[in-house]
């Protein structure tokens, strides 16, 4: 008697042989990326450990996506320190977490997810590599030894003037470490040859489990065999034995007197929308049975995980191409994969929470410092100057914004640029002018573009007080999809003053308008 169906053996065999196997190999991705976001973003490390089992077991189990895998995510670390700075308090920003998903459920449910299409790349990777670069930077002190993460605060512009940075650089020679600056350039070197070499054929092992790796027993080399390079406890990850008796919960009286958390929480929201968004599109490329992930279901589900990860006291989660590709890499077929990765992570912090203690501070500071690369990757800045002026100015001026305000500021100052060229190209465009000459008249045909709007006014005006007396003038707009009111009133103006100055004029596809006088 067979008690499962040939699709439930079909379904059991591609977890056992296939999504079993890629959720190790996403766990080990995993777990540096989730102790390095959570100390990147100026909390413990148990929200990130925390954020990520969410992001494995709640967030899988409402998607419908089968290869994405949720986490906490390098891209919100930024926001996360300053909005702990500026609100006060872990409690208060935990509960900008949690409203933040409650505003990624109401875009799903109101089917808002295609809202990034009207994004401009540019200003997507502006936004990115601005956060790389500010990845890259707040790990400086981390990679020297620097024991206290809070040495850089807030954007950029206070690293390069060193506001906030003077109050404790005094004492920087005191807490720089040696040990901590080798360990962390034979680890860079390791990640860098492993990467290039041995990935590939190993490729069961990821980059960043090997580093991490690497780093612990070289950080235990110098513990036994040369003590003066040895690290202080200060400078390893410091995770409690029982996390869940150290979880902060939001403080909900600050919900209705705090105005920032509603300001952090619809950044949050954007930021991690946008990161999801972005992620599900490329990783669904990596597909091979090219399945599409439905936008505002995702948007559902990762707004769930957002609110249970607030209310619990971890830090915000996203669908992380990292860890996505590292899936779909090792071969996973179903979204088991993403929810055994976050039960292995679980069972970590269960049972395993004192080898998480032996990674020194300084190695995850190595895998951030790739982070952030990737994000803001030479390459990709070099391939947007090649696209022209077009493309690279928004890019630039985005990260620039961003670095010198904020990342909602500057997207918003990053897109409102890109809307200045959108406005100027279609400034400039709206028809194409033929002229040719037969015997003595001239003849001009004005093709009209395919949308005409009111910004072409202004041309239009000029061109047609432009065209010379006696000549023969066809307006053709067949293969418009639509016509201003303002244009077409032109036009129709025109007719007048085109038969005082002797000049034949025909119109096709140009519907009537009432033209409007003003007394």
């Amino acid at each position: 008697m067979n008690l499962l169906s040939r699709k439930q053996k079909y379904v059991l065999s591609t977890i056992v042989n296939h999504d079993v196997k890629s959720s190790i190999t996403v766990f080990f991705v995993a777990l540096p990326l989730c102790l390095g976001v959570s100390l990147a973003s100026g909390t413990p490390v148990y929200t990130g450990l925390l954020a990520g089992i969410i992001g494995g077991v709640v967030i899988s189990t409402i998607s419908k996506s089968a290869l994405s895998v949720s986490g906490p995510a390098a891209g919100l670390t930024a926001i996360c320190a300053d909005a702990i700075t500026q609100l006060g308090a872990m409690e208060i920003f935990f509960l900008a977490v949690a409203i933040a998903g409650l505003l990624q459920i109401l875009l799903g449910v109101f089917r808002l997810g295609g809202f990034t299409h009207f994004i401009p790349s540019s200003v997507i990777k502006g936004m990115l590599a601005a956060i790389g670069i500010i990845l890259i930077m707040k790990q400086i002190p981390l990679l020297i030894g620097y024991d206290k993460p809070d040495f850089w605060q807030e954007e950029l512009f206070n690293i390069l003037t060193f506001r906030h940075g003077f109050e404790q650089i005094t004492g920087l020679h005191e807490h720089v470490s040696a040990g901590a600056i080798l360990i962390a350039a034979l680890s860079s070197i390791i990640l860098i040859l492993w990467k290039q070499k041995v990935a590939k054929k190993i490729s069961f092992l990821p980059t960043s489990f090997v580093t991490v790796i690497a780093g612990v027993i070289i950080a235990l080399a110098f513990h036994v065999f040369i003590p003066s390079l040895a690290l202080t406890p200060s400078q390893y990850v410091s995770i409690p034995e029982n996390i869940f008796a150290e979880l902060s919960f939001p403080d909900f009286g600050a919900l209705f007197t705090n105005r920032e958390i509603w300001e952090y929480a619809v950044v949050i929201c954007f930021v991690a929308t946008l990161e999801t968004l972005l992620s599900i599109e490329a990783i669904d490329k990596l597909d091979p049975q090219n399945r599409i992930t439905p936008q505002n279901r995702e948007l559902i589900a990762q707004g769930v995980g957002n609110f249970v990860s607030g209310i619990a006291g971890g830090i915000p989660i996203t669908s992380v191409i990292v860890r996505s590709s590292a899936n779909a890499e090792a071969g996973a077929k179903t979204k088991a994969s993403a929810f055994l990765h976050g039960i292995w992570l679980l069972l970590t912090v269960l049972f395993a929470a004192p080898l998480v203690k032996y990674i020194p501070f300084c190695v995850l500071a190595v895998i951030l410092i790739r982070t952030g690369y990737n994000l803001a990757k030479p390459k990709m800045v070099r391939a947007l100057y090649r696209q022209g002026r077009e493309q690279f100015m928004p890019f630039v001026v985005t990260v620039i914004s961003i670095l010198f305000t904020d990342l909602l500021i500057g997207v918003l100052i990053g897109l409102a640029y890109a809307i200045f060229y959108l406005i100027k190209h279609t400034y400039r465009a709206g028809y194409t002018l033929h002229e040719r000459l037969e015997g003595h008249t001239k003849h001009f045909t004005i093709e009209l573009a395919l949308n005409v709007s009111f910004l072409n006014k202004k041309r239009f005006r000029q061109m047609l007080e432009d065209l010379p007396a006696y000549s023969i003038v066809e307006i053709d707009g067949e293969n418009s999809v639509y016509i201003d009111n303002d244009v077409l009133e032109i036009f129709h103006d025109f007719k007048t003053k085109a038969a005082n100055r002797h000049i034949q004029l025909q119109m096709k596809g140009i519907p009537d308008v009432e033209t409007i006088g003003l007394h």
